[in-house]
C-alpha cells in the first residue's frame, strides 16, 4: 500500500511539472500576471485619484461648514466671549446655532480655540461641540491643552500671521489617537481685520474609508472575472491554433529522429496555420528532406574521407620510411654521437633531415623545410630529399649541392613551391665542418665546457626560389666536445593560446638546461620546454630537430674561411 501510495504520488509530482514546463501553462500563466499588474497599476491609479476626488469634497465641505458657522459668531466681540464666559444668553444662542450646523453637515467636531500667540504651543477653547452620534466628548468653556503637533501649531501660525486664508489638516497615517479624520480651519476677524480666534471644523473620514474599500472591492471582483475569461479562451485558442499543431509537429519530429526517413505526409497537409507555427511545419518538412540528403551525401563522403584516410596513413609511412630513424645510426662509429626528430603538423609533413656517410671520412648532415602543408609538401620534400641526397653522393661541396639542386627545381617547379635548407659535410677525422645555408634558420653551436649559442651564418636564397643563384659556404672547426643542434622554424615559432611564440632565446634556455647532455636527452629536454610553453595550442607547422655531439680531440670553435662558388 505504501509502495502504491508513493508511486502515486510520484507520478502526481511529474504531471504538476510537466503542465507547469508547457507552453500553454506558461502563456496563459504570463497573461494571467500580466493582467494581473495591469489591473493593480490601474487600480492604485484609480485609487489615488479617487480618494483625492473624495478628499477634496470632504475638505469643501468642511470649509463651507465653517464658514456658516463663523456667521453665527461675532467676530467683533470674540473678546466679550472671553470676558463673560459661557453662561450668557449670547454665548448660549451662538452655541446651539454651532451644535445644530454640526449634526445637519455631518461634522464631527466643530470648535473655536485662541492659540498661545507666544509659541502655539497651547490652545484655549471657546466653543466646543460634537456631533450626537460622535463618541467623543467636548471641551468646556476655557479648557486649554497642548497644541496636538507641530503641524497644528505651523497651521495656527499661518491663520494668525495672516500668511493663508485657510488651512487643511489631514490625519489618516501613521499612529493617531483618533480615528481619521480632517481639519479645516479658518480665522476669525474682527471689522478690522485683526485675527482675534481660529474656528475648526473636523470630519471623519470613515465614510471616505467605506467607499475606498467599496471600490477596491469591486475592482476585484472584475479582476477575478477577467482572469476566469483570460484562462478559458486562452486555453482554448492556445489548443486550436499552437497545442495541437505543435503536438503533431513534435511528434513527427520524434519519430523522424528515431527512423531517419521521411514520409509521404507532409506536416503542411495537416497544419493550415498561416503563422509562425505553419513556417515551422514547413521548416520541418524541409528539414527532414535536406537531412535525408544530408545523411545520403555524408554516408558517401565517409566512405571517401575513410579511403584519402588510409592513402594519408599510407603516405606518411613512406615518408617516414624515407628518414633515418634507427639511432645510433652508425653504432661501430664512436667519433660524434648523433640523434634527430620530426614531428609533422598533419598526417604528413614538409619537414625533413638527412645524414649519411659520403666516404668513411665524410658525414654529410641537411635540414630542411619545405613551403606548404600536407601531400604538396611531402611530395616536394622526398623530391627535394631525393635530389641533395642525389648530389652530396656525387663528392660535391655544400655549396655546389645547394646550386645544383636548385637548377634541378627551378626547370620543374610549376607550383612555384620552395624550401629551406642547412646543409654540411663533417669531416670525422679533423672535426671541420664545411656548411651552407639557403634562407634556413640559423644553426646553435656549443663549444666545450660553454653553452649554445647561435651561429649567424650567412644565408643565400631559397632551393626553388630563383634559378642561377650561387650560394656560399663556411666552415666550422669542431673540437671534441662541441654540440651542433639544427632545427626547421616551427621550433622557434611555436606559439601559445595568447599568441606568444616560444623563440630562439628559450629555445637555447632549453638547449644549455643539462650540460654534456646526449643528442637525444637534449632534444627531449627542448621539445619538453616547448610543450610546456604552448600547453593546449593546437600545433601549426612541423617541428624538426638534429643534433650532432662531436667526440674528437679537445679544442675550440672558430670560423676557418669563406669563399663563393
Amino acid at each position: 500500500m505504501d509502495t502504491n501510495r508513493t508511486a502515486n504520488g510520484q507520478a502526481q509530482k511529474k504531471r504538476i511539472r510537466r503542465l507547469k514546463e508547457s507552453a500553454a501553462f506558461r502563456s496563459i500563466f504570463g497573461t494571467v500576471l500580466l493582467l494581473v499588474v495591469f489591473s493593480v497599476v490601474v487600480c492604485i491609479i484609480g485609487q489615488l485619484s479617487f480618494t483625492d476626488a473624495l478628499l477634496e469634497q470632504y475638505a469643501d465641505g468642511a470649509f463651507m461648514t465653517a464658514r456658516s458657522a463663523a456667521q453665527y459668531l461675532d467676530t467683533n466681540n470674540i473678546d466679550a466671549y472671553v470676558l463673560e464666559g459661557s453662561g450668557t444668553v449670547q454665548y448660549r444662542i451662538a452655541r446651539k446655532h454651532l451644535e445644530q450646523l454640526c449634526n445637519s453637515s455631518g461634522a464631527t467636531f466643530i470648535y473655536v480655540i485662541q492659540p498661545d500667540l507666544s509659541d502655539y504651543a497651547h490652545i484655549t477653547f471657546f466653543f466646543s461641540v460634537i456631533n450626537k452620534d460622535s463618541p467623543y466628548t467636548v471641551y468646556e468653556y476655557g479648557y486649554v491643552r497642548e497644541t496636538t503637533n507641530e503641524e497644528y501649531r505651523e497651521k495656527y501660525r499661518m491663520l494668525y500671521e495672516k500668511k493663508a486664508q485657510q488651512e487643511l489638516v489631514i490625519r489618516d497615517k501613521g499612529y493617531i489617537e483618533t480615528d481619521p479624520h480632517i481639519t479645516a480651519m479658518i480665522p476669525l476677524q474682527d471689522q478690522k481685520g485683526e485675527v482675534q480666534a481660529i474656528l475648526c471644523v473636523q470630519r471623519q473620514m470613515d465614510a471616505l474609508a467605506r467607499v475606498r474599500r467599496e471600490y477596491l472591492d469591486r475592482v476585484l471582483q472584475v479582476l477575478i472575472a477577467l482572469v476566469l475569461l483570460v484562462i478559458i479562451g486562452q486555453s482554448i485558442f492556445l489548443h486550436r491554433t499552437v497545442l495541437s499543431p505543435l503536438k503533431q509537429i513534435t511528434r513527427e519530429a520524434a519519430r523522424f529522429s528515431a527512423e531517419n526517413v521521411t514520409t509521404g505526409k507532409k506536416l503542411r497537409e495537416t497544419i493550415h496555420n498561416r503563422d509562425e507555427i505553419g513556417q515551422l511545419a514547413e521548416s520541418v518538412d524541409r528539414m527532414e528532406e535536406q537531412i535525408q540528403d544530408y545523411v545520403e551525401n555524408l554516408t558517401r563522403a565517409t566512405a571517401e574521407k575513410q579511403r584519402i584516410r588510409t592513402e594519408l596513413e599510407l603516405a606518411a609511412r613512406i615518408q617516414a620510411a624515407m628518414l633515418p630513424d634507427t639511432f645510433p645510426p652508425f653504432p661501430d662509429r664512436t667519433e660524434f654521437d648523433l640523434y634527430a626528430v620530426m614531428d609533422p603538423a598533419r598526417e604528413v609533413g614538409g619537414d625533413f633531415y638527412d645524414f649519411f656517410l659520403t666516404d668513411p671520412d665524410h658525414l654529410c648532415l641537411m635540414i630542411a623545410d619545405v613551403s606548404g602543408k600536407g601531400i604538396p609538401a611531402a611530395l616536394f620534400m622526398m623530391a627535394s630529399m631525393i635530389t641533395l641526397a642525389y648530389n652530396a653522393m656525387a663528392g660535391k661541396t655544400p655549396a655546389q649541392i645547394l646550386t645544383d639542386t636548385n637548377s634541378s627545381i627551378c626547370r620543374n617547379n610549376r607550383e612555384e613551391m620552395f624550401v629551406t635548407v642547412w646543409l654540411g659535410i663533417l669531416e670525422i677525422s679533423t672535426g671541420r665542418l664545411t656548411a651552407a645555408n639557403a634562407g634556413h634558420e640559423y644553426p646553435a653551436v656549443r663549444v666545450p665546457g660553454g653553452d649554445f649559442e647561435l651561429y649567424r651564418d650567412r644565408h643565400g636564397f631559397v632551393i626553388g626560389g630563383m634559378e642561377g643563384v650561387k650560394y656560399q659556404e663556411y666552415e666550422l672547426q669542431l673540437t671534441p666536445g662541441s654540440q651542433l643542434f639544427l632545427y626547421t622554424d616551427g621550433l622557434p615559432e611555436a606559439t601559445d593560446a595568447g599568441g606568444a611564440m616560444f623563440g630562439t632565446q628559450r629555445m637555447l634556455c632549453a638547449l644549455n638546461e643539462e650540460q654534456d647532455a646526449s643528442p637525444q636527452r637534449l632534444l627531449g629536454n627542448v621539445r619538453k620546454a616547448a610543450d610546456v610553453f604552448v600547453k593546449e595550442a593546437e600545433q601549426f607547422d612541423d617541428l624538426t630537430m638534429l643534433c650532432v655531439s662531436y667526440r674528437g680531440k679537445e679544442g675550440s670553435l672558430h670560423v676557418a674561411s669563406q669563399s663563393d662558388h
